[in-house]
């Protein structure tokens, strides 16, 4: 037994020395193994160590991802408490529509999905014309969509003379397409302001949709409403003719004057409108209303189905979930419109900047701001909270664009860009055109 024992010593000490290690810890382990005696419990008539816990309804969605806020409602829409102005009843936006200008790096995809429009109608429509794959920068989209936000017929306008259709027809989509035969002449329309602009503008010969387009141009610039007696405009329309009517029309330059200051929007070929030097007039948006990025508890879904009821109660924002008391900023320049407390919003406040986008912040536990009052991208606008319909501590967050809901984790956002190399000297010649031709009467 002595030479056995020697002999493995021997063996043992020849090892190299992580091996020795080694076998040495496993023969430890295996000895505590050997003489561990663990403790087996027996059932008998003492009381249960584990106890059952019985949830109710409510409790139980607190565990749910999107606990933050409660799903038995829908999210209010801007249309219940947002103040509407002559712009607004003048020139309304058409209810369920949206039109979009494709720019650089845009896809069908990548457009249609920010508005919560499902993957599967978007390969239907590709489906239906491969061409949609390849859109060209400068052309405009729009869609309509249903009450439940299911789409319903996109409208892609390939060239000023091309329009193609695309209407739904069970899950697929039915394509036509129509030519434009008429002739485009351009028209040169100015006056004074006199009463509201929206009514000089009809006066001096424009139409509902071409004054909405002149005021978008210059939404980032002016406020229309506050135009005065005097003030003046010349605008610069492209219109097609047929048989003496127009067919349609398109907005290439505007010039505006209140007061002593002269205001230019002038459309490029990327279907844009930037000033005589080729900047960009959009006022820049930051992606979140934060100082840092917080976890999305609930992301946007214009479709989502309550589990309890399976109704379709939308959320048309997304939820981070942050702590009491987080300071909350305005993602852009712009007015606040609303800022008070509301039934299942709680404390909350709406931001217009410019005149087709609008931001909306709920739930939270102190407002820094009033109605009326003007803000800067950054500004601090409130403090978080949990008030209204809320389970936990939360920001409900939401981006809406010409009065419909879009997600603001993809939602494409204005920028302050401007045009640089061939572009910029394309358009330079272009204004060059354009602008002498901007008179005013």
């Amino acid at each position: 037994m002595q030479q056995i024992a020697r002999a493995v010593a021997m063996a043992f000490n020849n090892l190299p020395r992580p091996h020795r290690i080694m076998l040495g810890s496993l023969t430890v382990v295996t000895l505590a193994v050997t003489v561990w005696r663990p403790y087996i419990y027996h059932p008998g008539s003492e009381s249960p160590i584990v106890k059952t816990i019985e949830l109710d309804k409510n409790e139980l969605r607190t565990l749910l991802p999107e606990a933050s806020e409660p799903i038995d409602q829908d999210t209010p829409s801007p249309d219940d408490d947002t103040p509407k102005d002559e712009i607004d009843q003048d020139v309304p936006d058409e209810a369920g529509t949206h039109d979009y200008v494709v720019s650089t790096g845009d896809t069908l995809s990548s457009v249609l999905n920010q508005y919560g429009i499902d993957m599967s109608d978007i390969t239907q429509l590709v489906k239906s014309d491969k061409d949609l794959r390849n859109l060209q920068i400068g052309q405009q989209l729009s869609w309509t969509l249903t009450d439940d936000g299911q789409l319903q017929r996109l409208t892609w306008e390939v060239s000023r003379r091309e329009t193609r259709t695309y209407d739904r027809s069970g899950d697929s989509f039915k394509s036509s397409a129509e030519m434009q035969k008429g002739e485009w002449k351009n028209n040169v329309l100015s006056g004074e302001v006199n009463g509201s602009f929206v009514t000089s503008a009809k006066a001096a010969g424009l139409t509902s949709a071409e004054i909405s387009a002149v005021i978008k141009s210059l939404q980032w610039q002016m406020d229309f409403r506050k135009l005065r007696k005097g003030d003046q405009f010349s605008v610069l329309m492209s219109r097609e003719m047929l048989d003496g009517k127009s067919e349609q029309s398109q907005l290439l330059g505007v010039r505006m004057r209140s007061g002593d200051k002269d205001y230019y929007a002038i459309r490029a070929e990327d279907g844009k409108f930037y000033d005589r030097s080729g900047s960009g007039l959009a006022r820049g948006f930051m992606r979140f209303p934060t100082v840092k990025q917080y976890r999305v508890s609930s992301n946007f879904n214009p479709r989502r189905l309550n589990p309890v009821t399976g109704r379709v109660a939308p959320h048309k924002g997304v939820d981070f979930a942050i702590p009491l008391g987080t300071p909350v900023l305005a993602v852009g320049d712009g007015e606040v419109i609303v800022a008070k407390r509301s039934g299942g919003a709680g404390n909350y406040v709406a931001i217009r900047h410019g005149r087709q986008y609008m931001t909306r912040y709920m739930h939270l536990k102190k407002l820094l701001v009033k109605p009326g009052q003007k803000v800067k991208r950054g500004d601090r606008i409130a403090l978080s909270g949990s008030t209204g319909r809320s389970t936990g501590p939360h920001l409900h967050y939401e981006i809406w664009i010409n009065n419909q809901a879009v997600n603001p984790l993809t939602a494409k956002l204005p920028r302050m860009e401007g045009l640089a190399g061939k572009e910029r000297s394309d358009y330079l010649a272009q204004v060059r055109e354009v602008v002498p031709q901007l008179r005013f009467k």
